[in-house]
């Protein structure tokens, strides 16, 4: 039996999207946190909570967008066609972000300014994020197997509710992650926060769940038809217990469950835009088999993978381990 190498690609690159949401997802929430932590000790044990890991996170994004280049170039070309200046726009405020990050720790005079910096660039990437997914949701024109809308077509006001959606998103994944790395008042307000980004969070949830089926038919199918309706059931059930999990460990102030909760949530988002893609790459347009790659050049990019992607992970697990427990304003672990 022959492998299914166009299916196999497609999952690698989800993996590797979803992780991206995960790790870069927290340290973007730290940002968009930090107007609200204007004391200079506490800013400073925000950044040195993410320090070490904030850069290796973004390879998980240059993995996905690669993959998708190698894997399904067709797809990759509609796509950046449709939403390039949304994803144009994240790649500039992952940038001028990534300048601040390293120019607020050499100036004392402009600190403030790259603080703002710092910020704005979180919050600008989390929206183009969000829009950039909401776009893709709703539908993209194609005709002749190329991009057939306008300039304007992923604003629309549910790419607007996708985009502050995962801004809140990931402002709760970012004060988990605080209560887990620091301790005290900072930890104190780090609860506070994730209480009001949970709740954020979950009406954003809401909100996008019930929208999304109007906006094609076959989600509404997807969803809602028998028996299909036998394995989508479960992911608002599940998603109504993490949120449970969420708030009773922020109840009993517990350091780990939360941020483990968070990550649910998301995960359980994930799979739901599953079930609306799959087997569209660009719904519901092109599958996964219509974008790919000859079998010869997927076969040799996962040769590749196979041997890149491990490393990876290990490097990157290894990189947590080292800079695990809580963060001190001068950066010392502990």
């Amino acid at each position: 039996m022959a492998l299914d190498l166009a299916f196999i690609f497609a999952a690698v690159i989800a993996l590797a999207v979803l992780l991206y949401v995960i790790v870069d997802g927290f340290d973007l929430g730290v940002g968009i946190l930090f107007p609200f932590f204007p004391a200079e000790e506490d800013r400073r044990r925000m950044m040195n909570s993410i320090a070490p890991v904030w850069d290796g996170n973004e390879t998980w994004l240059v993995a996905g967008g690669g993959g998708l280049l190698a894997g399904f170039p067709l797809a990759y070309g509609i796509i950046f066609s449709a939403l390039y200046a949304p994803i144009i726009t994240m790649l500039l405020a992952l940038i001028f972000r990534g300048v601040a990050f390293e120019f607020r720790y050499r100036s004392r005079r402009n600190r403030h300014l790259w603080d703002l910096g710092f910020a704005a660039g979180s919050i600008v990437a989390a929206f183009a994020q969000g829009i950039t997914l909401g776009a893709l949701v709703q539908g993209i024109p194609i005709a002749n197997r190329a991009y057939a809308g306008g300039w304007w077509d992923w604003l629309t006001p549910f790419s607007i509710l996708t985009g502050i959606a995962l801004v809140v998103g990931y402002a709760l994944l970012g004060a988990t992650w605080l209560i887990m790395k620091t301790e005290g008042d900072l930890q104190e307000r780090a609860y506070e926060w994730a209480y009001r980004a949970g709740i954020g969070t979950l009406i954003g949830i809401g909100l996008v769940s019930i929208s999304t089926p109007f906006l094609n038919p076959v989600y509404m199918e997807r969803w809602f038809s028998w028996p299909a309706v036998l394995y989508t059931f479960p992911v608002p059930l599940l998603v109504i217990l993490v949120a449970y999990i969420l708030y009773k460990s922020l109840n009993e102030r517990r350091e780990y469950a939360p941020f483990a909760a968070a990550i649910g949530l998301f995960f359980l988002s994930y799979v739901g835009l599953g079930i609306s893609f799959y087997p569209y790459i660009i719904p519901t347009e092109i599958t996964i088999w219509d974008a790919a790659a000859p079998d010869s050049s997927l076969a040799f990019v996962l040769l590749g993978a196979a041997v890149l992607l491990p490393l990876i992970v290990v490097y990157t697990a290894y990189a947590y381990w080292v800079f695990r427990g809580k963060v001190s304003a001068e950066g010392g672990y502990h």
